[in-house]
Order: C-alpha cells, then structure tokens, then sequence
C-alpha cells in the first residue's frame, strides 16, 4: 500500500488524468462529472492558499465570481472564441487577488478572514449594479458554447461530453500548474509560512510577498474554474459571487482533507453527491451536508481524503 501511495504521490498529475478520464463512466451524468470538476478546481484554488500556506480566506467567491463573470463577459458582449474567454478567467481572478491581497495580506489571523469577507462582499454589490454587463440579480445570460473548434475540427458544444472534455482538459492543466508550483522552492517557501512564521521570517522570507503571491495565484486557479463553470451553466449567476460561495469552498476543502492535492476534489465530489441524491429526498437537504461537515470535523479532522491516506500510511 505504502508503495502505491508513494507512486501516486510522485505522478500525482498522471494519477489525476487517469480520474479524469474514467469520472464521466461512473458519475451519474457527464454534467454532473463536470460540475465535480469544477468545483473541485475551485476548492483546490481554496486549499493553495489555506491549506498550503495557512492563510483562511472568506473572499474566494470573489474570485471564481470574476473569472466566470470575465468569461461570459468576453463571450456574450465582445464575440471572443472559447480559448480567449477561458484564457480571460484566470486573468481576471489573477487581478481580482492582486486587488484585494495588497489590502488583506498585511492583517493576520481571524482579521485577514474578515477583511478577504467585506472585500469580497464589495465585488458582489459592483457586480450587481453593473446590470449592463453583468445582468444584475438576473445573472449574465447567453454564455453559449455551441460549437467548440479546433481548426480541423468542429464539435458540438452543447453535448455533455464535449463539454466535460473541455473542462477535464483545463483542470488537467490547472492541476498540472498548481503541482510543479507545490514541487518549487515556493512551495517549501509557503509550507514555512504555514507551520513557522516567525521562523519564516527569521530565515529571511519577505512574508507579504509570499502571502501576496499565494493569493494571486489561489486567484489564477479560481478564475479558471469561475470561467468553467460559466460555460457548463451557460450563466452566470449572481450567486456565484455571494459569500455562502466562499463558505463552499471552505466546506469541501475540510471536507476532503486540507494540505491535500486530491482531497479537494473528494470533498466537492461528497457535496454535490448529498446536494444531487438528498434533493430527491427532501428540500431541507442543506442539514445532511451540514450534518455530514460536523462529522468530519469532529470526527475524520484531515477530512475524508486525508483520514483515508494517514490510516493506509499507518499500515
């Protein structure tokens, strides 16, 4: 067992393919294996910044908001093809970070939550008055991927599993980048920011910086999966930018198992399975899963993931 992990451990990206690949056969539709995806993604962009550098946000609805709102934006307003749109995602979220971590990466603790929370929640209200390019409370509507070209060919966008290869191809290539940066020397950089500030600091890091760069990059991956998760819906709503968004991300992060490359997406794959399955059981679904996140943190604390590697770890 410890050799399999090990092996997984050093081809984490490959390993993540191989899910990618096979998820669309075992989820109960190709929307919903999208939807996992995404959401997984988004967690992950989460998790880079909490779980690997330490650093609780409250203000990622923000940013997957901004990239899924750039996206749509250069799609229904500006006519761009679907590369540039998507590309237009992770810019966005990348800008939106900068933004507000030149505000928030100079306050610690329980305040940096709060400030991340108030300027998120200023993002939502620019965002709901710009009507003219957002929507408004209706939502940006019209985010239509009808054909996806590749210059030697055409494929319908409107088909599930077209669009399910679209989005496991730019989270291969999210998670692809978020792995070398974890296997960098800024990866060790944010591993001391997390366990040893103090220490950190003591060995010469320029702490705001590493808090700022984190920031951007959790931004970057947010972005990308703001921007897909427009194209799965084909809106985007308002919501996406309320902050019980970025109270998901947190939930599915503790979820699957902070510090974790997987645990993200076992986490948003548990959500949206209580969300998808207890909906046609009850509309009050909401207290399963709150039901099941107080279980998990009183009981599995490295979340489901986690839990499962430490006890085969121990074997």
């Amino acid at each position: 067992m410890q050799a399999i992990l090990d092996a997984v451990a050093r081809h984490r990206v490959l390993a993540a393919m191989v899910v990618l690949a096979v998820l669309p056969f075992v989820a109960p539709s190709a929307a919903l294996a999208s939807l996992i995806v995404v959401m997984g993604l988004y967690a992950l962009g989460f998790n880079l910044l909490f779980g690997y550098a330490g650093l609780l946000s409250f203000g990622h609805s923000a940013l997957i908001g901004a990239g899924g709102y750039a996206c749509g934006i250069a799609i229904v307003h500006f006519g761009w093809p679907w590369w540039a749109a998507i590309l237009a995602g992770p810019a966005a979220g990348g800008l939106v970070a900068l933004a507000m971590g030149l505000l928030a990466v100079r306050t610690r603790g329980i305040y940096f939550a709060m400030v991340t929370l108030a300027l998120s929640q200023c993002v939502y209200y620019v965002a709901l008055k710009a009507e003219a390019w957002t929507g408004g409370e209706n939502g940006l509507r019209g985010v239509n991927l009808t054909t996806i070209s590749l210059g030697f060919a055409q494929f319908s966008g409107i088909d599930p599993m077209t669009r399910y290869t679209l989005v496991a191809v730019c989270a291969g290539i999210g998670l692809a980048f978020v792995s070398r940066v974890l296997r960098s020397p800024f990866g060790s950089a944010l591993s001391a920011l997390r366990e040893n500030e103090a220490r950190a600091r003591a060995c010469g890091y320029d702490i705001d910086l590493i808090r700022l760069q984190a920031f951007v990059l959790s931004g970057v991956i947010s972005g990308l999966a703001g921007a897909l998760y427009a194209i799965q819906l084909s809106v985007v709503p308002i919501e996406t930018m309320h902050y019980a968004m970025s109270g998901l991300a947190v939930m599915m992060a503790i979820l699957g198992g902070m510090n974790t490359f997987f645990g993200p997406f076992v986490g948003a794959a548990i959500f949206l399975a209580i969300e998808n399955v207890g909906a046609l059981w009850t509309e009050h679904w909401p207290l399963l899963a709150g039901a099941v996140f107080m279980a998990c943190v009183l009981f599995f604390r490295e979340g489901v993931w986690g839990t499962l590697l430490k006890r085969a770890m121990a074997r």
